[in-house]
């Protein structure tokens, strides 16, 4: 039970969801202060600049508040993965994508009720690459879609994802991959894997409906190559993560995955909690508990 208030520190991107970041944490910074406890903010200039306060704000005893999107949350989430350090996250992005899985609230008063009196939790991590990532690692044709909608600038929120998602699908050549999960390889053509920890991505497409934060495994699902009208069909279901019924869906599980093309003159890049990292191969796997935040 928490006897005395907390003490925050909250890493900002200024960039995250235009004005979204300063409307969701102006309140919810007041209702923390009100309540007594003591919050500090710190704003990033990047992935690496925003581990480096996350690690530091640790040290310190603090609570740690990642702000800002799905690629914020996961640089944040990933430096005090495996450190017993608390993590929150204010949801101020494009996607929220990871928030959305753990039920976490938007709402700056319930916000601030679950960061004040909530109980820590331990869920899952991941490391791709030597990289700790907290949502999922994909590789396909919503990887280029990602890249096409972090380039765009007229476009905010699910817009941006769709537009970015057609124009990946008009360019897109069938991937061969070779998958192995825990040791057992699979070949396949297809337009995308995707090793889920949490079972949403790409502004609330939900990929993987099975997947579990603390269960300990990665949900891979793959989508065989299909004409485009039923990619246009998978794509239509995501949202109720009912695309996994179809025969062009096929759903393993694993704690290490290993996503590579079988075309070595091939080159297609992976994303991981909405950013990107690098191009194949990727090798993914679990971290059972590595992280402990304040989630319903």
């Amino acid at each position: 039970m928490v006897t005395s208030p907390r003490t925050f520190t909250a890493i900002v991107n200024p960039a995250a969801g235009g004005s979204a970041s300063a409307s969701t944490l102006i309140p919810l910074a007041r209702t923390l202060r009100e309540a007594g406890a003591e919050l500090a903010v710190e704003y990033s200039r990047g992935l690496e600049h925003a581990a480096a306060l996350a690690r530091a704000a640790a040290a310190a005893g603090r609570v740690v508040l990642g702000v800002g999107g799905d690629g914020m949350v996961g640089g944040v989430g990933g430096a005090l993965a495996g450190t017993g350090a608390v993590l929150g996250i204010v949801p101020a992005g494009r996607g929220n994508d990871f928030a959305r899985q753990l039920g976490v609230p938007s709402d700056p008063a319930e916000l601030a009720a679950l960061l004040l009196e909530g109980e820590p939790r331990r869920v899952d991590a991941m490391e791709a690459n030597g990289t700790a990532v907290l949502g999922s690692v994909y590789a396909g044709v919503d990887a280029v879609a990602n890249d096409n909608a972090n380039r765009t600038r007229l476009l905010r929120g699910s817009a941006a994802y769709y537009v970015g998602a057609l124009r990946a699908i008009a360019t897109w050549r069938p991937a061969d991959y070779r998958v192995t999960v825990d040791g057992a390889e699979h070949r396949l053509r297809g337009y995308t894997v995707v090793a889920a920890n949490s079972g949403y991505y790409g502004f609330g497409r939900h990929i993987a409906p099975g997947a579990r934060v603390d269960d300990g495994l990665l949900d891979v699902v793959i989508i065989r190559h299909a004409p485009r009208r039923l990619f246009f069909a998978v794509m239509r279901e995501l949202p109720d993560g009912s695309h996994v019924r179809r025969p062009e869906v096929a759903v393993l599980r694993g704690r290490e995955v290993r996503i590579e093309l079988a075309d070595p003159a091939r080159t297609l890049p992976y994303g991981a909690d909405g950013e990107l990292p690098g191009v194949l191969p990727v090798t993914a796997r679990i971290l059972p508990g590595a992280l402990s935040i304040l989630a319903p």
